[in-house]
């Protein structure tokens, strides 16, 4: 269980409203640490809100885009008044998947924007307040994509590779204060993004993770940065950083194409 002497007495969670988002709102709710959950869609926000108050926390919501300019300004407004020991940056899920030259430029850099530049202003904010007083943690939640490019995903696996690199930086960085990162590397996960994108979670030998299961090894481990990867895709990390790279790359896109039901 969580320690809310540590990581609490609130905790922020962008990206709360389903999948492993909800899934860590409940842990912590069961932790007994209050809650700031933010979100696009209001409807399953309300919901998982509503589930974290009957553990008997304090729960705020805020229903936003984080590309909004005033984003930031708008999390302030709900959390400057209270103590965040804990920041969970689990938003940017539902990526823009384009060929690149063919792509949009624009919400190539709507990628950009959401999985690099807010997840650093967050963590630029309340890091700052954790280390003046000496405790707590960030979570950034990372993926198997940030290790290997890929068809389609270019911007976005790109963006995961930085969030690595980043995790492992601010770290070093925090951890002589007594505040603890780490990036929390998953693989394939069924959570409703991941089903809305269409794949297929039924195809044999895949190592598929649950919400639940992922969420609760990664406050497991939260004091055991800069990097953890959970729902046993350890050795499948480790592969995907061998040489030589286009074999790798190769095969590796050969079975995102069966994954996705594509030729």
């Amino acid at each position: 269980m969580i320690d809310p002497q540590i990581y609490g007495p609130w905790a922020v969670v962008a990206g709360g409203s389903e999948g492993v988002g909800a899934a860590f709102t409940d842990e912590l709710a069961r932790a007994g640490i209050h809650l700031v959950l933010v979100a696009r869609k209001s409807g399953p926000l309300e919901d998982t809100a509503a589930k974290a108050r009957a553990h008997g926390v304090q729960v705020r919501t805020l229903a936003l885009d984080l590309l909004d300019p005033d984003a930031l300004a708008r999390i302030r407004t709900l959390t400057d008044d209270v103590e965040v020991g804990l920041l969970i940056f689990n938003a940017g899920a539902n990526s823009y998947g384009h060929e690149f030259v063919t792509g949009d430029m624009d919400r190539f850099r709507d990628v950009l924007e959401l999985n690099v530049v807010k997840q650093l202003e967050l963590s630029h904010h309340f890091g700052a307040l954790m280390r003046t007083r000496g405790r707590g943690g960030i979570v950034l939640l990372g993926s198997l994509s940030g290790y290997m490019g890929a068809e389609d995903q270019s911007i976005y696996s790109g963006a995961k590779a930085f969030s690595r690199i980043f995790a492992e930086s601010l770290w070093l960085e925090l951890d002589p204060y007594g505040v603890h990162v780490v990036e929390l590397v998953l693989g394939v996960t069924r959570t409703p993004a991941m089903v809305r994108a269409g794949l297929n979670f039924d195809i044999p030998g895949m190592n598929v993770a649950e919400p639940e299961d992922v969420a609760r090894e990664g406050l497991e481990h939260l004091a055991d940065g800069p990097v953890w990867v959970a729902g046993g895709n350890y050795d499948a990390a480790q592969k995907r950083n061998a040489f030589p790279r286009a074999p790798m790359v190769r095969a590796a896109a050969r079975s995102m194409r069966a994954l996705l039901g594509r030729r």
